[in-house]
């Protein structure tokens, strides 16, 4: 009995430790050259395979909201900065979304490829209601758009969504 106490209160420890770690809602922030601060939670893993993956997450820079897409592989900086089109991306309630270009960047020696788009307010509420599906990217050229059926981390949007909405309610109401 007293072995079956113990391991229960393991398996809890486990449990609360994991998901304190896996947390969605660690907030940290980055100056840009251009000296903007952006307020973003870690990237996440929302396609995978050894051809292609994407990354991405919620950013904001205390007024509007943005979403970042870390497409690998990626243009090189002269064609990437060409890329211009919307983000559309389909959601857990069949629709698609359309997210207007925000910025093309290249970080850290441009070995990385940020793409952001503006998320307007009527988007907002399906963002923190549905999961991601699919996104399509078009990547101009020969490759033309890239979709992208997400496999992992479906909610995760959402989650930093929320994370960031909990944040600001919280900062008002203090």
């Amino acid at each position: 009995m007293k072995t079956i106490i113990i391991k229960a209160l393991v398996v809890i420890g486990f449990l609360s430790y994991s998901a304190a770690v896996f947390s969605q809602c660690e907030i940290k922030n980055r100056i840009y050259p251009d000296g903007s601060m952006l307020y973003y939670i870690e990237p996440v893993n929302f396609y995978w395979t050894e051809a292609k993956d994407l990354k991405g997450g919620i950013v904001t820079d205390k007024e509007n909201y943005f979403l970042e897409l870390l497409p690998n592989p990626y243009p090189e900086k002269s064609e990437g900065k060409k890329l211009k089109s919307d983000l559309v991306l389909k959601l857990s309630d069949e629709k698609e979304y359309r997210f207007k270009h925000f910025d093309t960047r290249y970080l850290e020696g441009d070995s990385i490829m940020e793409m952001l788009f503006f998320i307007e307010k009527e988007e907002m509420e399906p963002l923190q209601n549905f999961e991601v599906i699919q996104a399509k990217i078009d990547m101009m050229g020969e490759e033309g758009i890239r979709t992208y059926t997400f496999k992992l981390h479906k909610a995760a949007l959402k989650e930093q969504l929320d994370c960031f909405l909990k944040e600001e309610e919280d900062v008002k109401n203090k």
